[in-house]
């Protein structure tokens, strides 16, 4: 609990100059959910260019493109990470159960996955973006998704 209330503090210390534009809630969402976004884009980044190094992600029963396997490969970790500040920074005020609120959570990730697949696919494939600058587009969509998502269900007081 102490990783916790060092979180909540350092991210409430810059809050003052925000209030009169958002909640504090909003902004400890806003500011987790940005560290999250950056530890994901970082993942991506390195499992495209480093660990796949740009090629197929084989299991032998399935395989996926080197843009799809990275998201693959970063989505695990940055779910677990972004249950975490979710629950225990910005939305700590939820009665509801901890199992409620991962499986709540989880549903809601499943739909951010899924706008992030079709956008990539549209972008990588469709429209010949870049991969890395495609899924930060593609963020901007989950990002609007995931608050109210998240406000209004996983983490529902």
């Amino acid at each position: 609990m102490k990783l916790q209330k060092f979180i909540t503090n350092s991210i409430d210390f810059f809050y003052p100059a925000f209030r009169p534009l958002m909640s504090v809630q909003m902004f400890r969402y806003g500011v987790c959910g940005v560290a999250n976004m950056m530890l994901d884009w970082v993942l991506y980044f390195l499992s495209y260019n480093f660990v796949l190094q740009k090629q197929v992600l084989d299991f032998g029963f399935v395989a996926f493109t080197p843009h799809i396997g990275s998201l693959v490969i970063s989505f695990p970790i940055t779910f677990f990470t972004g249950f975490l500040l979710s629950k225990y920074i910005s939305f700590q005020q939820s009665a509801l159960k901890w199992k409620t609120q991962l499986l709540r959570y989880l549903m809601v990730v499943l739909g951010c996955l899924l706008i992030n697949y079709v956008c990539l696919k549209l972008f990588v494939e469709i429209c010949h973006f870049y991969p890395t600058p495609s899924k930060m587009i593609t963020t901007i969509f989950t990002v609007l998704f995931s608050y109210f998502s998240q406000k209004n269900f996983s983490f529902k007081k």
